[in-house]
């Protein structure tokens, strides 16, 4: 059964999120605060974290730095703060997804299906076989992607990407040298729902870039199709 850690300081909010996640079968921890959250985590290590980010004791970056020392679960921010430079820096600390309050509960339900179906990863093969290299090792001038062990390096330094970073990695470098549509790239990664929110591609492939690429603003390995999509070269 997969287990959830909500973190979030409203009881009504905590209660709704608890009968809604019991309903479908999953386990859930529930704290009100960081220090309660880092605790119970490392008690019962969550398949999955709902962070708010806004915690009495501690500011949930904080919360979300520190888990990613150790636990490569995804975590889904659910905050009502809404700018792209408070986006941007959540998932530079290592969010996988960003949820605004308030918001339909069926959403949440579906970006946490999708959320782990990403960490779970291919059914009956292989990262390697998944993507076609069968090292599970890609080697560009510019970076090192290891798909079976999920490490990335660029000029020898360790790389942290998220499990949804990974993931679109993975359906691009399946198809090295192909068009991957926009469609195409939000249904594998995000499911069917998702089809035409090209703005997740947007940041999470500038993301991928400002990590990866040596001059992000220009692209050489992840390539754009304005309009179209996104193609690995390498």
């Amino acid at each position: 059964m997969t287990r959830v850690l909500v973190v979030e300081d409203e009881p009504q909010l905590v209660r709704a999120l608890e009968i809604n996640l019991r309903a479908r079968k999953y386990d859930v921890d529930a704290a009100g605060d960081g220090a309660t959250a880092l605790s119970l985590a490392a008690q019962h290590p969550p398949d999955a974290v709902l962070l708010d980010l806004g915690l009495p004791d501690m500011d949930g970056i904080q919360v979300m730095r520190t888990l990613r020392r150790w636990s490569r679960a995804p975590i889904l921010v659910v905050s009502a703060r809404n700018t792209s430079d408070e986006k941007v820096e959540a998932l530079d600390a290592g969010a996988d997804d960003y949820i605004t309050k308030p918001f339909s509960m069926n959403e949440l339900l579906a970006r946490l299906r999708a959320a782990t179906r990403r960490t779970d990863g291919p059914k009956g093969a292989s990262s390697a076989e998944a993507t076609g290299a069968e090292s599970g090792v890609v080697r560009t001038g510019g970076f090192t992607l290891d798909l079976l062990a999920k490490k990335a390096t660029r000029d020898g330094a360790a790389i942290r990407l998220t499990p949804t970073e990974w993931h679109l990695l993975e359906v691009l470098i399946r198809n090295r040298g192909r068009l991957v549509t926009q469609r195409q790239l939000l249904q594998e990664v995000w499911g069917p729902t998702y089809r035409t929110q090209s703005n997740y591609l947007r940041v999470y492939m500038a993301q991928l870039r400002r990590k990866l690429e040596t001059d992000p603003s220009h692209p050489r390995y992840l390539v754009t199709a304005p309009g179209m999509g996104y193609r690995f070269e390498g």
